[in-house]
């Protein structure tokens, strides 16, 4: 497309440019491409490929190639190619438009929620093009889809209208902003994890294991630096306490996906590695094979133990909220629950179970928090109980256990339930039913609603965005990028409209 559009303009021709994810052509789409179209003597028309449509659950509802056949079958289009970058700017660099072509929705820049319509216009500008605006009747392709596609189960259409109602997504949106210039601190065990990719080739015919064939290798930061990397777009400041191995460190892994807004104030256990856990997954279908840890859970020396403690008091006043990531590794001992519980500071509290700590780090040994956000299995262990209601637990027994006003119980595909003291419970249906890779789910819908929590945030408002945040993650490959602020408005305005 470059070389087509490069042999137009030596020819003395004008080439316009519009792009877009164009999942549901519809009128307004028409108008705007023909008004492009006008006063030039080419267009082009690219679209965002399948895995860089930011729309939320269900979307794009047409593939990238569907999308294509249907924009190349309008005549007055010229090309039509598909953009596999996450933003227009290396389209805009490769093709050089004399004029680049945006809906009225862009003309107001503070209004753009990605910021990207600033950069494409310095794109198209550094080039010599120009940028133009067409001002014609409007549809929202995410409106049209919510009404007459059916991306959406029953139940959830029913609860979308209801949200729609109230509070409605405005309010959704300056929720999220209200969080914008918040200051957290975050305590929490470093994971490496790591996959193996291999297929399978079968049952060797003298040993009772399967064979499997080695195809790749990737490791990602997780533990408490996933959960601060998910806060980072959606706070100014998230600061990390938390412990790495003084032996096998892998610092380099860590800070390599660390954004501006995150720092790390580590302390480097003695004798042992940075944890981390080693997965074989199959990659014919994504499914974890076996998993190998590498890992030393004892409690921290006592001198570190009473550092981070000193450390949690002096630190503690000037942040806006602090953000408990107990993985059960041994970072956190009982007397730095003790500290925590102690600080005249907003506390939230994820105390995950996992197979090196099942049954020994339950989020009942926290006497207090203001928010705690656990999943069903960890809050039945909790209280002792497999049978009763999440309703139940979430708003009797746990809060029996816990001094807690707010608590929320994740259960995967059956959506998320919600307590607030003098309000009470509700169950809050999963928005998506597509699933990926569910690793790290948990951490992302706590990361985000914990600081929208203290941002003043109603329960039933964080069910709804934690819930878009873990439809979101589910689809994400272990820790490969975070679930961001940008992603999560533009998912709750498209389920929304």
């Amino acid at each position: 497309m470059a070389e087509i559009c490069a042999i137009a303009r030596a020819r003395g021709k004008s080439v316009a440019l519009a792009h877009g994810t164009f999942d549901l052509l519809h009128l307004g789409h028409v108008r705007h491409l023909r008004e492009a179209k006008h006063g030039s003597d080419m267009l082009v028309v690219t679209l965002t490929a399948d895995e860089f449509v930011n729309k939320g659950p269900g979307r794009p509802v047409f593939t990238s190639a569907q999308r294509a056949e249907m924009l190349a079958a309008l005549d007055f289009i010229d090309h039509v190619a598909i953009n596999h970058s996450p933003t227009a700017e290396p389209v805009i660099k490769a093709l050089r438009p004399t004029v680049y072509v945006k809906g009225a929705d862009y003309v107001d820049a503070d209004k753009d929620v990605t910021g990207k319509i600033v950069d494409e216009r310095r794109a198209v500008e550094a080039h010599g093009g120009q940028i133009r605006f067409t001002d014609d009747i409007t549809f929202s392709s995410s409106e049209l889809i919510n009404r007459h596609m059916g991306v959406f189960a029953p139940e959830v259409r029913a609860y979308l209208d209801q949200v729609r109602e109230a509070p409605g997504l405005d309010a959704l949106i300056d929720l999220v902003d209200r969080a914008a210039d918040l200051k957290v601190l975050m305590i929490g065990e470093v994971i490496l994890d790591e996959y193996q990719y291999v297929l399978p080739s079968g049952q060797p015919s003298k040993e009772n294991i399967i064979a499997t064939r080695y195809e790749d290798t990737e490791i990602f930061a997780g533990g408490v630096i996933a959960s601060a990397n998910h806060a980072a777009s959606f706070c100014g400041q998230v600061d990390v306490i938390t412990a790495i191995g003084a032996e096998d460190r892998r610092e380099d892994v860590i800070d390599a996906c660390l954004p501006p807004n995150v720092s790390l104030k580590p302390f480097y256990r003695p004798g042992c590695p940075t944890t981390r856990k080693l997965r074989y997954v199959d990659t014919s279908y994504f499914g974890k094979l076996f998993e190998v840890q590498f890992i030393d859970d004892h409690p921290l020396p006592d001198n570190q133990r009473r550092d981070l403690n000193q450390m949690l008091v002096d630190l503690a006043p000037g942040y806006d909220a602090i953000l408990v990531n107990d993985f059960g590794h041994g970072l956190i001992a009982r007397d730095t629950v003790e500290t925590l519980a102690g600080l005249d500071s907003f506390i939230a509290v994820n105390a995950q179970t996992n197979s090196a700590n099942r049954g020994y780090n339950l989020v009942t040994k926290y006497p207090r928090a203001d928010y705690i956000c656990i999943d069903a299995p960890e809050a039945r262990l909790a209280v002792g109980d497999r049978f009763s209601d999440l309703e139940t637990i979430a708003s009797e027994l746990l809060p029996a256990r816990v001094d807690c006003g707010k608590i929320i119980l994740t259960h995967g595909r059956h959506g998320c339930t919600t307590y607030e003291k003098g309000i009470g419970s509700r169950s809050i249906p999963a928005l998506t039913q597509t699933v990926v890779d569910t690793m790290g789910a948990g951490d992302a819908f706590f990361a985000v609603t914990a600081i929208l929590a203290k941002a003043g945030g109603s329960v039933s408002d964080l069910g709804l965005i934690g819930n878009m945040v873990g439809a979101l993650k589910v689809g994400i490959v272990g820790h490969r990028k975070p679930v961001d602020k940008v992603s999560v408005i533009k998912a709750l305005t498209g389920a929304l409209k």
